[in-house]
């Protein structure tokens, strides 16, 4: 529910009033004398699916942007006229639960900080988010995303695509850009600084962290993250409910990753810088693509209908422009699934080869304890380097063909060559007597 305040131009009193009775509106008038451009302040409540067309109507019988109106939330309104305006105008559909479209475009412009600002905590996250990384602690990784100012930039492109507002539409790309840029930046400086200061091991292996090997390879699941993260940003945007909660599942999929690609770049590593940057550019650009569509199917319209078909068209340029981008890049991603999908495969295969080698008659003594298989370093697209097979068996004894013939048959599996380690370790048994 709101409750509007709207100042009353000279003589466009009547206009208004009428306007309010025939939609059976309550309201209040109050005199206005500080100024001789308006006599009065009428004040109505609206259900939330009413301010937009009410508001419009009033515009539109000629009140100027001049005259200022004011929408705030109402707790509660008693009165039986307004249950049935909310009977008129909230019909179970989408369209019921959303703000009105001057309530959305105030609403994207104070998710936007100021640019010192923005840029200030764009940094701050992502070093947060760097120190997170290194210390392979999702606690700290999380309590970047908190900070991170991104939902506002993320989401007033969309905003501004569908209500006509180029300027929000390109001052929050402008944004987005720009944080992109200083969040890796920033990453990576704070990550060169920490390793000269050894305050990490110089020599410390990315792909042995947890928190930043999953984003050196992503996979096609990270666009489901984006393109979730969009439709819940625009959705919670629209009605009005949890948005910094929302914020934090967009900052998950743009801070990590950024994070990750500064930290390689600090290790002298750009190839592995790949995976993770190519996964904040889909994500960015998931983002758009889904607060685009959610917001049009929601309802969301220019202010004026003669502008309606070029606000469309422009619309649908833009869909299809992120839709074929985001496709390319789901390419890229589908080519790191698949790698990894073969290199699971391979694992299976070659195990299940160890087993039924072990299981001959001639290695009935000889049991598998462990089985490895070590990836190589050639971010995104890694592929089976090693493998080690840690066999148990009877003390002083050991079986020199078995190495040839596990190395063998492991390679049948592998489109390379793969070296093949076998580590022998002596089992003794006691009986129980």
């Amino acid at each position: 529910m709101r409750l509007v305040q709207l100042t009353i131009p000279t003589g466009k009193r009547e206009t208004i009033l009428s306007i309010l009775d025939e939609r059976g509106i309550d309201y209040v008038v109050t005199d206005e004398t500080s100024s001789r451009s308006y006599t009065g302040v009428t004040y109505f409540p609206l259900p939330d699916a009413a301010v937009e067309p009410v508001l419009d109507e009033i515009q539109d019988a000629g009140i100027e942007e001049d005259a200022y109106t004011v929408v705030v939330d109402a707790e509660t309104v008693v009165s039986r006229r307004f249950q049935a305006l909310r009977d008129e105008y909230e019909n179970g559909d989408v369209g019921s639960d959303r703000i009105s479209r001057q309530e959305l475009q105030a609403e994207a412009d104070d998710l936007t900080p100021s640019f010192p600002v923005y840029v200030v905590m764009t940094v701050i996250s992502a070093v947060v988010a760097t120190a997170g990384l290194l210390l392979d602690s999702p606690a700290v990784v999380v309590g970047s995303m908190v900070i991170a100012p991104l939902i506002g930039p993320a989401l007033g492109a969309s905003v501004g695509t569908v209500i006509d507002d180029e300027d929000m539409f390109v001052e929050s790309v402008t944004y987005q850009i720009i944080g992109v840029v200083v969040a890796i930046v920033a990453a990576a400086i704070f990550a060169l600084v920490v390793r000269s200061l050894n305050i990490v091991p110089p020599d410390l292996v990315l792909s042995s962290v947890g928190e930043i090997s999953e984003r050196l390879a992503p996979d096609l699941l990270s666009l489901a993250i984006a393109l979730g993260a969009g439709v819940a940003g625009v959705v919670s945007i629209a009605t009005g409910t949890a948005v910094a909660l929302v914020g934090v599942m967009i900052a998950a999929a743009l801070i990590p990753p950024a994070g990750v690609a500064g930290i390689a770049i600090a290790w002298g590593q750009p190839t592995s810088a790949i995976g993770a940057t190519v996964l904040v550019l889909v994500n960015l650009l998931s983002v758009n693509l889904a607060g685009l569509v959610t917001l049009w199917y929601a309802g969301y319209r220019p202010e004026s209908l003669f502008s309606l078909g070029e606000t469309e068209q422009r619309l649908r340029k833009r869909i299809a422009g992120l839709v074929v981008i985001v496709l390319v890049f789901a390419v890229f991603l589908g080519g790191i699934t698949y790698a990894s999908y073969e290199s699971g495969n391979f694992e299976q295969d070659a195990r299940d080869e160890v087993e039924r080698v072990l299981s001959q008659e001639q290695y009935e003594d000889y049991q598998l304890l462990e089985f490895e298989v070590v990836m190589d370093d050639n971010y995104p697209f890694r592929n089976p380097e090693r493998v080690i097979v840690t066999i148990g068996g009877p003390p002083g004894e050991s079986a020199p063909a078995l190495a040839d013939t596990l190395h063998e048959r492991i390679n049948d599996h592998a489109d390379g060559s793969v070296a093949v380690e076998v580590r022998y370790v002596e089992v003794t048994e006691r009986g129980a007597g």
